[in-house]
């Protein structure tokens, strides 16, 4: 796996980690998430 730098909002981030906790998922699991759903 490769680092990426992603730069977000307070409010992007917030949302992030709300959807990670919610899905009891880390951060960059629900990341990978969301693009894997977006790419879908």
């Amino acid at each position: 796996m490769q680092v990426v730098a992603v730069r977000l909002t307070t409010q992007e981030l917030a949302a992030l980690d709300a959807a990670a906790v919610k899905h009891e998922m880390s951060r960059s699991e629900a990341i990978r998430a969301a693009l894997a759903h977006f790419a879908a």
